[in-house]
Parts: structure tokens; C-alpha cells; sequence
């Protein structure tokens, strides 16, 4: 199979990203079939003897939890998600009645980001049969404001995703080892950070703004600079060697793909 390289694995990256961005809002679009439950009547969906089914929910949405039954079912660890929308507790950890809310209006951004990934599990993992007439849904079905607003910030947070995977393609990370008879080494490959390339690259201070240290990252030495507009020839052939956000490690060549600081 032929490896994409530099523009063409990035723009596929980035492609990839926005449909996982569009992937996470359609989760609120309509569909056919779903039903609408009063909180009263959701409760009654708790797995016990005579219930009619074991579902949770999360943000409003509903699902049969009935497959990961020993899970969620009376006794079980999880049993407190079981006929309520518990999606407060699946970022807090606290389980006690008074943290069984779905309340997350005061959840940091990390936080949402964390429901955003429990959402993943449960759409791949279980059946969607309703949503809840409350915080996330009114009566017709359709998003609150309060469902609005946790929608956007997933979508910064998928964007935020996307910028990071394009700078790991852009700056992968250097591979690192240490030890106490020979001190530290850095060192490029076509494999570091995880990232496949058809390039090597040398090892750069890569200072981040607000970060208080600059951390490895593999550079491009030829070719135009990642940041060139698309159709310009002219360029220096240093690839990303010039970036402003670079600094090199002392004592290690400048086009050195490996660099050795003994003790």
C-alpha cells in the first residue's frame, strides 16, 4: 500500500477529523422511531424483578444497557445509572444520590470532552431507543439551549483535536532514553512519536505557548515549509528547520537525527 507523505496524510487527517466532528453532532440529529421519556417513567427501567428494561441515560439520550446487564442491573457496581440520566457522574466519579444528577453545567472543558468519549462507548456499544423530556430535550424531542451549548464544546473540542493531530504529523515527537551509565539520547526515525513518515527528521526544542518546558519533536530538513500556500515553488529546502517556535539542543549538530548528552 502506498504511504501517504507530508500534505497529502495531513489533509487525509484533517478529513478524518471533521467527520469525526460531523459524527458527534448528527448524534443529535432526529431519527425515526425514538421514543420520549418522562424522568418518572424512565426510572422504572432499572432491571429489578416486573421492570420492563434496564436503560440509562446520557446528555438525554437513551439506551438499553440490557446487553452489559451484569453491570448496571440492582447489586451491580454501575446499578446507580440505571434509569436515570446520571451524566454528571460519569465525569465525577460520585456516585452517592446527590451526584446521580444530570447536571453539568459547571463541568470543565476537559470534562465534557470525557462525556463526549462515554458517548462514543455507548453509541458503539449499545442500542438507542429514546431520549429524555427534561435538561437536554423538550417535549417535542428537540435540543435545549443547555444540549446546545455541551454540543459546541464538544465541537472545540474536536476541532482542538484536530489541530493537535496535525501538528503531531507536522512535529512528531522524538524518541527518548535514558540511563544512570550514559545519560539521555534523542533520536528521529521514520516511526517516532507513533508517527508513519517517509522522512527522519532532527531532533528541535519545540517551545509551546503557556508550556513551561519545550519537549522533542522531530523536524523536516528539506522541501517547503509545512505552512508554504499551496502552488509556490520558491523556498529555501530547509523544510520546517526555520520555524520560528523551534530552538536547537546544545551541543548536538545541527542535522544530527540523533543527539547524546552524557552525564
Amino acid at each position: 500500500m502506498r504511504r501517504l507523505g507530508g500534505r497529502g496524510l495531513l489533509l487525509g487527517l484533517a478529513a478524518a477529523a471533521a467527520a469525526a466532528a460531523a459524527r458527534w453532532l448528527g448524534w443529535w440529529s432526529d431519527r425515526a422511531g425514538l421514543r420520549l421519556f418522562v424522568p418518572e417513567e424512565l426510572a422504572r427501567y432499572r432491571g429489578g424483578p416486573g421492570a420492563p428494561g434496564l436503560y440509562l441515560a446520557l446528555l438525554g439520550r437513551v439506551y438499553d444497557v440490557s446487553p452489559g446487564r451484569r453491570h448496571y442491573e440492582p447489586g451491580a457496581h454501575y446499578s446507580g445509572f440505571a434509569g436515570r440520566d446520571a451524566s454528571r457522574a460519569f465525569v465525577t466519579g460520585d456516585y452517592s444520590e446527590a451526584g446521580l444528577v444530570d447536571d453539568v453545567s459547571d463541568l470543565s472543558f476537559s470534562e465534557v470532552l470525557t462525556l463526549q468519549n462515554w458517548l462514543s462507548f455507548y453509541e458503539k456499544n449499545y442500542e438507542l431507543v429514546g431520549r429524555v423530556i427534561g435538561r437536554f430535550y423538550g417535549e417535542d424531542g428537540l435540543p435545549t439551549p443547555t444540549l446546545t451549548r455541551v454540543e459546541a464544546v464538544m465541537a472545540r473540542g474536536a476541532e482542538a483535536g484536530q489541530r493537535a493531530l496535525q501538528e503531531k504529523q507536522k512535529f512528531p515527537p522524538c524518541n527518548a532514553e535514558w540511563s544512570s551509565g550514559r545519560g539521555s539520547r534523542l533520536w528521529c526515525s521514520t516511526e517516532s512519536g507513533g508517527v508513519s513518515r517517509d522522512w527522519v527528521g532532527v531532533p528541535r526544542k519545540l517551545y509551546r505557548p503557556g508550556a513551561k518546558e519545550p519537549h522533542c519533536v522531530c523536524v523536516r530538513t528539506t522541501g517547503p515549509p509545512s505552512d508554504q500556500a499551496p502552488g509556490l515553488t520558491a523556498h529555501a529546502n530547509r523544510g520546517d528547520l526555520d520555524n520560528p517556535g523551534l530552538g536547537e539542543y546544545a551541543g548536538c549538530p545541527p542535522l544530527a537525527v540523533a543527539c547524546s548528552f552524557p552525564l
